[in-house]
């Protein structure tokens, strides 16, 4: 969801990868749905049995009591989820959200001491007004500050009160470190971003954003702090960068790569050079969730998937359904 997820891994990699495989557990798919663009439509396009909850991103305080935004075009997106059993999250941040500089101070003040507790009756009112399952807080970067702790204990504690679930999107380099480890407990679960690794805003530095290698280190940190494995959702992204002719500021969708470079669904880099996760990687990266007892898979984001026998998500799907 933005740039600069890079982190170190741990020393731990190399014995973690060395467990064998554990018993397998019932996998969440998590899909992220952008609504800027247009809800109704992406709402017939989704495979919504292959998903397990669909988080709506983003809304976003609108004013300093905290109302926030609302696209009635979601409502599409949500009767249809719901048809399928899925649970439905609005999503609030975002990295633009987060980068935004008086975006950002509106959340400061917001979840401050003196505000936290309206802002968090306010963001309960919301969800239950609207009738999501839960919040996912996307908050990245300089956007996590001293408050965010107290601010997520009181906002699980107001939500679970009404039957609702609190996730958040972390990174361990994006502003992870200042997470405290206490807030694990206040999540029903972490959708991790293993992605971002290099990207536009680092031209000179091509190559694979998203490696399996990557993944793996992004998973391990989380749980390193002490996160459960049962709430560790590993992020994969449908998208690409290019590099050199290839460069764009804004990315590639999987979908235009697959309809662009025949065979690029076999592939993990094409053309001069865009680097993204074909359905191979896809898959090994499912089945490493799979063969860890992991919480499941996260997808950022579903519009940008291909349809057919080229589906990421189908691909996913094969792996948590299969023997």
């Amino acid at each position: 969801m933005n740039p600069g997820s890079q982190f170190l891994p741990s020393a731990a990699v190399a014995c973690f990868l060395a467990l064998a495989p554990v018993a397998r557990a019932a996998q969440r798919v998590v899909a992220y749905a952008p609504n800027w663009g247009d809800p109704v439509a992406l709402s017939g396009s989704i495979d919504f049995p292959k998903l397990t909850h669909l988080n709506i991103a983003f809304e976003n305080p609108l004013n300093e009591r905290g109302d926030l935004s609302f696209n009635a075009k979601d409502q599409a997106l949500i009767d249809k989820a719901k048809a399928a059993n899925v649970k439905v999250f609005v999503s609030i941040g975002g990295g633009s959200a987060s980068e935004n500089r008086a975006q950002r101070a509106r959340y400061f003040r917001l979840i401050s001491k003196s505000k936290r507790t309206a802002f968090v009756g306010q963001l309960v009112a919301y969800v239950t007004a609207h009738g999501f399952d839960g919040l996912d807080v996307d908050l990245e970067g300089d956007a996590i500050n001293a408050d965010y702790g107290a601010f997520i204990a009181e906002l699980s504690k107001a939500l679970s009160a009404k039957g609702k679930s609190l996730t958040a999107a972390l990174s361990g380099g994006n502003g992870g470190d200042r997470v405290p480890d206490a807030a694990f407990a206040s999540f029903e679960f972490v959708n991790i971003m293993a992605y971002d690794a290099t990207g536009p805003w680092e031209p000179k530095v091509p190559g694979q954003h998203s490696s399996v290698e990557f993944a793996k280190a992004s998973i391990i940190y989380w749980l390193d702090r002490g996160l459960p494995k049962s709430k560790a959702v590993l992020g994969v992204p449908f998208y690409g960068y290019g590099f050199g002719k290839a460069f764009r500021n804004d990315g590639y969708s999987y979908a235009e790569i697959v309809a662009t470079y025949p065979g690029a669904e076999n592939l993990d880099q094409v053309g001069s050079t865009i680097w993204y996760n074909g359905v191979p990687t896809i898959r090994e990266k499912a089945r490493y969730v799979v063969d860890q007892a992991l919480g499941g898979l996260m997808i950022w984001s579903v519009d940008s998937d291909a349809k057919g026998d080229k589906s990421l998500l189908s691909a996913i799907h094969g792996v948590l359904t299969g023997p």
